[in-house]
């Protein structure tokens, strides 16, 4: 029965009972007497199981929630984080004038998650995404139904999709862990391309930076994710192109963002 499980210490048993029967919580709070059929109860035990192997609920169900929609994912893409919906706040903040057409600049889109609420939240805006995964492109372009404003998916490494064009501001969360972060012993399950920039964490931040100025139109902005201890270096990379350099705590106070403006 239901309550038995509830009882038990398997991890997140409470959202994998709702994932194996289609209900919520408070259903199953009213309902702990049912008795699962064979079938569910052999849809439980494996999903129990994978859980119990680290593989992260989001993979599990297919779909994680971010900002104000709910995106598909897959082992192919990274799992949204909260933190990245800091990235959404400080470009709906940037743009003063709502209707301007400007045009955005996503890199490395994995699931396409900023693109795609940027281009919810604003019609006007014009919005491109890169990514080099073919697959995390394709889960891409099924999350862009769930909204009806277009999003220009191009494939290709960084700058290499987008090589004649230019935009009012380039956004990316790249990946910026170092290659041998112990952090990474919790994220097995996860691309490990869309985590690591190698030695320091760097290497695709630099690259980033270095071609941006092609890439902007005259004072446009480049926004990027970083990890919690990089914004002092990440500056002084940033201070050679680009001036008016903000940076951001996220919701945990820990250094996340950083905004800078091009200067020609």
């Amino acid at each position: 029965m239901i309550k038995n499980y509830l009882k038990s210490q398997s991890k997140d048993i409470t959202q994998l009972l709702s994932l194996t029967l289609g209900k919520n919580h408070a259903w199953l709070l009213a309902n702990d007497d049912y008795q699962l059929n064979e079938a569910q109860t052999q849809t439980l035990n494996t999903l129990i199981k994978k859980r119990e192997q680290g593989v992260p609920f989001a993979y599990l169900s297919g779909t994680k929630g971010f900002y104000h929609l709910d995106f598909k994912v897959t082992p192919d893409t990274l799992i949204p984080r909260p933190e990245t919906e800091l990235l959404i706040d400080i470009t709906l903040d940037l743009f003063s004038n709502k209707t301007k057409p400007y045009h955005l600049l996503d890199l490395g889109t994995g699931s396409g998650i900023i693109a795609i609420t940027l281009a919810d939240k604003n019609p006007h805006w014009h919005i491109t995404a890169t990514d080099f995964s073919q697959k995390a492109l394709a889960v891409a372009k099924q999350n862009a139904a769930i909204t009806d404003n277009e999003v220009n998916f191009q494939q290709g490494s960084w700058f290499e999709a987008v090589s004649k064009q230019t935009f009012d501001l380039i956004i990316s969360n790249p990946p910026y862990i170092e290659q041998d972060s112990s952090y990474l012993k919790n994220l097995t399950h996860e691309p490990k391309t869309a985590l690591t920039s190698g030695k320091d964490g760097l290497d695709a931040i630099r690259l980033i930076i270095n071609n941006a100025p092609e890439h902007l139109n005259k004072q446009g902005y480049l926004l990027l994710e970083h990890g919690f201890n990089q914004q002092q270096e990440i500056t002084q990379l940033l201070e050679k192109y680009f001036s008016n350099i903000q940076i951001f705590n996220d919701y945990n106070s820990n250094q996340r963002a950083i905004l800078a403006q091009f200067k020609p």
